[in-house]
Formats: structure tokens, C-alpha cells, sequence
């Protein structure tokens, strides 16, 4: 990141540059206030440095990999030579372009930039120091967009050689011969299927009993049973409590289970991918009146505005959902919000996906969510292995699934699919603008696409399904 000038007392203060702080900065900008984003690492964030973007080039890489040494069916034989380092290299460049395109958007709206670490002095003055010197700023405004970073486990520290985070795990130069997940959440199920396609003997953790703790079973069991038939290799009850060097040159790590069941795992390298935690402790929040909750984030209202007026906070600062997309949308209601607009979060349809083989995507309720919110709620699905699309390309493993109200609006949907995280965006459009399933049905779908499974889901519920039986 290249400073600029930047103004001793802008209107609108913007800490931290991932895609909840630049997205604010440059939207506040084009509202015409005087804003200075400061960042003491990369613009972009661990969304486009060190997460989101080289985690998915990684994924579309390795299964550009795989799925030319097994397309024997189509008759293509291919025995593909994966160059680690070169792949590295190549994700590097992608997220160089990416980075670098945000401080030219950045400078194109105006934005001053300041290279640092910012902390509070008071709730209108931050100092920043970038390591040589400290400049201190004044502000009318602040958005708070530190992000995250991941938890550590107690005996696998960070900065041990063998111990990876995501971030490090993305950086390898070598495919390790063997890996031990601990986590099988969606960082830990993504990179699990990364490294078992990259030949890598993989070994996942998981204190809970299935992988994808919060998704429904007949979603989650799909992704582990592609999980398993790449060789991956799951211990479920299983509590990680440490590691240690083996005689063979590679490490233990060892688990407990509830019973005090003890048990190790050989391995060259392990990743620890549990969760993440809010990045408050740099701010010194206190000296500003901002009471961290217990978990490290700031609370907010619907115009993303903390307890202390004029201080807002987006992102993954600001607690669950951590998600890109989320704290992006709530940046751009911060900025608008201090701008005068009558801006307020809706969290009704927010979409995730996860980038598993195959990905998987939903928004808005499950039927039994919907339930439980008193709903009388409306199923319909359509198989993967019933689309000629998916047919063609191989992956039949899966469904879609949509959920409406008994009035029939559409009100949630879950996606396991290849490209799910793109189908996704069908229903949550849906859901936003109150979209019914006759609208959905009624709806001329390209043939043959995956999409059309969308369709045929909303007509399944109906009861009018032409390429699957109704319920």
C-alpha cells in the first residue's frame, strides 16, 4: 500500500481495509465526505490476502488437477504434475491484482490512506503508528473494520514450525505427505479437500460428530461422503490436546474423547482451523468508551453504530456472521448512515456458501428453522442426479432444495451442488424481493443449465414437478 497525504481531521475515519473498511471508505466517499482509511498490513484484508480469494484459487486449481486424473468415464486420461510453488506463485498474482485494483479505487474516490496500527486516545482521536513514527488524527466519524484472526488451541501455537493457520497453510512451497485437520468447519472441510486432491494424506479432528457443525445432516453427509472417497480421513469425539516430534522426522498430535480415550495421529504438518475471534485488542477500545463483549466484538444496531455515538463497526469486528459479503453490505450502511441516509442492515437474506467438492450454499430458513419461527412451511427439492446438466458434467451428488411460507413465499434454500455458491443467488434475490413459487416456477430457465434445478424445486413444491416426482 502506497500512503497518501491524509487529512489531520477527516470527516469520516476508516480503521482497517478488508472488505467491510474499503468498501465503507470508498462509499462514504462518493457521499461526498473527507474520508482517511487506515491499515497497518495489506488493503483488502485477510479476505483478499490471506482467506477468501487464495483459499478459492486453490480450489479451483487443485480441482482443475483432479479432474483431469479422473476423467477416465469421458474417456480423457491425463496424469497431471502438480508444481506446488508455481500454483503459489500464480495465487499470488491473482491476489496481487486484486489488492492492487482496491488502492487504485481507493485514491480514484479520494480516499487518503495511511499506513499504521490505529488505537483510541479518546472517542474522537486515534493515533497511528506504522513502526517509525505516530501521527495522531481527529475525527467527526469512525468505522471500525479490524476483522479477524484465528483462535489458537492450547498447545499448538501459531508460531511453532509444523502448526499452521489457514493463511500459512495457503503459503506451503511442498504438498506435506501427510496433514491433520483439527476442525471440520468450513475452513477445515475446504482445505481438507485441497490438500487430499493435491495427494496429500489427510487426517481430520473433530470434537463434535460430524463435519459442518449448523448445516443440516443431509447437506453435510454429502460433502463427507466426497470427503471420504478422496481419502480423507475423519475422527469425530476427538478433542486435539497437542503435538509432538516423532522419531520418523513428522509429528504426533495427539487427541481425548469424552470417555478420556486417548489417541494419536501421525502427520508431517498440522492445521488448526477452529474458528475465528474479533480483532479488538489493537484498538485500545476503552479509551473511547467501547465495551468489547466477552468474545471480542463491538455490538451494534441496525445502522451498524456501536453504544458510543459516531463509532460504528462492521465486519467481522462486529461478530457473527463472519462473512465477507456481510461486512462489505455493512459498510456500505455505515458510510451511509453517517452521510445522513436513511440506511439500516437487513439480515433476512444473507447467503454463504462453502467451497467444498460439492460447494454448498444457502440463505434464509430451513424447514425446521421455519418451524420453529411458527411457519406451517413448504418443501421442495430436486435431485442433482435428475438434471441433465448435471449429468454432463460428471457431479450428480446432491440437491436443491427451496423452503416457503404455506402463502408461498419463498423464505429459505439450501444448495449442495457444483457451483452452488453461484445458484444461491437465484433464492436470496428471491427472498429480497418477496418473490412467491409460482414466480420462481413461472420463471424460463436456460436448458440445460444447473439452474433450472431451481426451478424444478420451486415446481416440486407445488406439487408440479416435470423431471422429479412430487412429494
Amino acid at each position: 500500500m502506497v500512503a497518501t497525504e491524509a487529512t489531520t481531521d477527516p470527516e469520516v475515519l476508516v480503521i482497517g481495509a478488508g472488505p467491510g473498511g474499503y468498501v465503507a471508505a470508498i462509499r462514504a466517499a462518493q457521499r461526498g465526505l473527507d474520508v482517511t482509511l487506515v491499515e497497518r498490513d495489506a488493503l483488502g484484508g485477510v479476505c483478499l490476502n490471506r482467506g477468501c480469494i487464495p483459499s478459492k484459487a486453490y480450489v479451483t486449481a487443485t480441482d482443475v488437477a483432479h479432474d483431469a486424473a479422473t476423467a477416465e468415464e469421458m474417456g480423457i486420461h491425463a496424469d497431471p504434475v502438480v508444481d506446488l510453488a508455481a500454483m503459489c506463485d500464480w495465487k499470488d498474482g491473482v491476489v496481487d491484482r486484486l489488492t492492487g485494483g482496491v488502492e487504485k479505487l481507493c485514491k480514484a474516490n479520494g480516499v487518503s490512506l495511511v499506513e499504521g496500527t490505529a488505537s483510541f486516545v479518546d472517542g474522537e482521536t486515534v493515533r497511528v503508528d506504522d513502526g517509525d513514527e505516530t501521527e495522531t488524527l481527529t475525527f467527526d466519524h469512525c468505522i471500525v473494520a479490524t476483522g479477524s484472526r484465528p483462535l489458537e488451541l492450547p498447545g499448538f501455537p501459531f508460531a511453532a514450525d509444523p502448526v499452521l493457520d489457514a493463511a500459512a497453510a495457503l503459503e506451503l512451497s511442498s504438498v506435506p505427505d501427510r496433514l491433520v485437520v483439527v476442525g471440520a468447519g468450513y475452513i477445515g472441510m475446504e482445505l481438507s479437500t485441497v490438500f487430499a486432491k493435491l495427494g496429500t494424506d489427510v487426517t481430520v479432528v473433530e470434537a463434535l460428530d460430524s463435519v459442518l457443525p449448523g448445516y443440516e445432516d443431509d447437506v453435510a453427509r454429502v460433502v463427507r461422503k466426497r470427503a471420504e472417497s478422496l481419502g480423507v480421513d475423519f475422527h469425530f469425539g476427538e478433542r486435539a490436546t497437542g503435538w509432538r516430534d516423532a522419531a520418523d522426522g513428522g509429528i504426533v498430535v495427539t487427541t481425548e474423547s469424552d470417555d478420556g480415550t486417548k489417541s494419536t495421529h501421525g502427520a508431517d504438518r498440522v492445521l488448526v482451523a477452529v474458528g475465528r475471534t474479533p480483532v479488538t485488542d489493537t484498538l485500545d477500545p476503552e479509551n473511547a468508551g467501547l465495551e468489547p463483549t466477552e468474545n471480542g466484538a463491538l455490538e451494534t444496531d441496525e445502522r451498524c453504530e456501536t453504544a458510543v455515538d459516531g463509532i460504528y463497526a462492521v465486519g467481522d469486528v462486529a461478530g457473527e456472521p463472519m462473512l465477507a459479503h456481510v461486512a462489505s453490505a455493512e459498510g456500505v450502511v455505515a458510510a451511509e448512515a453517517i452521510a445522513g441516509e436513511p440506511a439500516a442492515f437487513d439480515a433476512q437474506a444473507i447467503p454463504a456458501a462453502v467451497f467444498t467438492d460439492p460447494e454448498i450454499a444457502t440463505v434464509g430458513l430451513t424447514e425446521s428453522e421455519a418451524e420453529a419461527e411458527g411457519f406451517d412451511p413448504v418443501v421442495g427439492e430436486m435431485p442433482l442426479r435428475s438434471s441433465g446438466r448435471a449429468l454432463t458434467t460428471g457431479d450428480t451428488e446432491g440437491f436443491v432444495r427451496v423452503v416457503a411460507s404455506a402463502d408461498g413465499f419463498l423464505i429459505g434454500a439450501q444448495i449442495v451442488a457444483p457451483e452452488a455458491s453461484e445458484l444461491i443467488a437465484e433464492p436470496t434475490l428471491g427472498i429480497e424481493m418477496g418473490a412467491t413459487l409460482e414466480d420462481v416456477a413461472a420463471t424460463i430457465h436456460t436448458h440445460p443449465t444447473l439452474s433450472e434445478a431451481v426451478m424444478e424445486a420451486a415446481e416440486n413444491a407445488l406439487g408440479q414437478a416435470i423431471h422429479t416426482l412430487n412429494r
